[in-house]
C-alpha cells in the first residue's frame, strides 16, 4: 500500500524589527540600512519600526516594511531617518503590553534597538517581561494561545548608539568618531581666537562618566591641560595648569579640555 506523504509547510520567514531610540547619533542611518540590507540578504523581512518605542505601541503605519531600495543614500545622511522620540507609555506594563500585541500581529520575532543607556535598560525590561505579557494578552481575550505560539522567545539585539563610547568591550560606539571630529573642528575655531587675545579657553565635551572623548580630543588638538573622569586632578593642580599654560610665553594656547 502506497503511502501518502504530506509536504511539509514552507518554515515561515523571520520578521526582524529595529528601531533607533533616545538621542541621535551619526551612524544611526548606516545601521538601520545594515540590518534590513543583511535581513534580507539572510532571506528575512524587514521592518522599521517609526519614531523609537512610540511606533511600537501605536503601531498601524509606525511599523513599515522596508525593502533594499528603501536604505538607498542613507549612509551619508545625518540623525535617523526612522525617526526617535522619548515614549512615557513603554516605560508603564501596559504600554509594553500594547507593544508586545503589535509585534505578534506584524508577526515580528527579533528586535534590534539601536540606542543609549536608557534606550537599552528599556530593551532588557521589555525582554525580561516577554513571557509574562503573553501571558496576559492571552488572559485578557487580546491574543489567543495560537496566535503567541509562534513569539514564545523574543530575540533582541542592541546596538550602542553613544557618542560617549562608553560601553565596554566595544571598540567604538555608533557616533563617537563623528562626535569627536566636531569638537576638533570646533577647538581648532576656538584656538584661533585664543591666539589672537592671548588668552587661555576651557572647552567641556560630553562624555559623562567617560573621559575617550575629551581625552582624544585633548591629543588630537594638542590641548596643555586636560580633566577627565578616570583621573581626578591632585592637590595644586591649579597652579601646576597655570605654570603649564603660560610657559610659552605670548603664544597662550588652548587651555585644557573637560569631560
Amino acid at each position: 500500500m502506497a503511502t501518502t506523504h504530506i509536504p511539509a509547510a514552507p518554515p515561515k520567514r523571520r520578521r526582524i524589527g529595529v528601531l533607533t531610540s533616545g538621542g541621535d547619533a551619526p551612524g544611526m542611518n548606516g545601521a538601520v540600512r545594515a540590518v534590513v540590507r543583511m535581513a534580507i540578504h539572510s532571506d528575512c523581512e524587514a521592518y522599521a519600526v517609526f519614531e523609537g518605542y512610540e511606533g511600537l505601541v501605536n503601531g498601524g503605519d509606525m511599523i513599515r516594511q522596508l525593502h533594499w531600495e528603501d536604505v538607498r543614500g542613507w549612509l551619508s545622511r545625518g540623525g535617523t531617518l526612522i525617526g526617535s522620540a522619548r515614549c512615557m507609555s513603554f516605560r508603564e506594563r501596559p504600554g509594553r503590553l500594547r507593544a508586545a500585541k503589535n509585534m505578534i500581529l506584524r508577526g515580528i520575532d527579533a528586535l534590534v534597538v539601536c540606542g543609549g543607556d536608557g534606550s537599552l535598560t528599556g530593551a532588557d525590561v521589555f525582554r525580561s517581561e516577554w513571557p509574562g505579557l503573553l501571558d496576559e494578552l492571552v488572559k485578557t481575550g487580546e491574543l489567543t494561545t495560537e496566535q503567541i505560539k509562534p513569539y514564545t522567545v523574543l530575540n533582541i539585539v542592541g546596538l550602542v548608539g553613544s557618542i560617549d563610547n562608553d560601553m565596554s568591550g566595544t571598540d567604538a560606539t555608533i557616533g563617537c568618531y563623528s562626535s569627536l571630529t566636531r569638537i576638533c573642528d570646533a577647538v581648532d575655531d576656538v584656538f584661533d581666537t585664543a591666539f589672537s587675545h592671548q588668552r587661555g579657553f576651557v572647552i567641556e565635551v560630553m562624555g559623562r562618566h567617560c573621559g575617550w572623548l575629551a581625552l582624544m580630543a585633548a591629543i588630537s588638538t594638542g590641548a596643555d591641560w586636560l580633566f577627565i573622569p578616570e583621573m581626578p586632578p591632585r592637590e595644586g593642580w591649579e597652579d601646576d595648569m597655570c605654570e603649564t599654560i603660560t610657559k610659552v610665553g605670548d603664544q597662550v594656547l588652548l587651555s585644557a579640555l573637560r569631560c
